[in-house]
């Protein structure tokens, strides 16, 4: 059974860093994609940034130039640096993947989830 674990969240001030790390395992699958989500209280839960196997990215507009998403190929994990964090930033961040080659920016698209890490942005 896949299990993807993503940690590192926190409370930071407007202005600070997080890290977040999601790892991936229980199975010699490969995701092609692995992006992040976020989920703030009331909201639907909106892409933040993905990352295909070739390294390719794509983000929100809202966190572009501010978070840079990466990724260990052979340790099929995936990382989401976040700097300059503003209190709009406040959600649960998920982790999520598949085996689409394509970033997609839909949930729907992705049928592994992470359990999701708290990031609190204090202002």
């Amino acid at each position: 059974q896949v299990r993807l674990v993503d940690a590192g969240g926190g409370l930071v001030q407007a202005g600070g860093s997080l890290r977040l790390s999601c790892v991936a395992s229980g199975s010699t699958l490969f995701f092609e994609t692995m992006s992040w989500f976020r989920q703030a209280p009331g909201k639907e839960r909106e892409f933040v940034g993905g990352i295909n196997w070739s390294g390719s990215t794509r983000y929100r507009d809202s966190v572009n130039g501010r978070f840079t998403i990466s990724r260990d190929n052979a340790k099929n994990t995936v990382f989401l640096q976040m700097n300059s964090l503003k209190p709009e930033d406040t959600a649960v961040y998920h982790c999520a993947a598949n085996r689409l080659g394509e970033i997609r920016v839909v949930p729907g698209a992705y049928d592994n989830w992470g359990q999701g890490t708290q990031v609190t942005v204090s202002s």
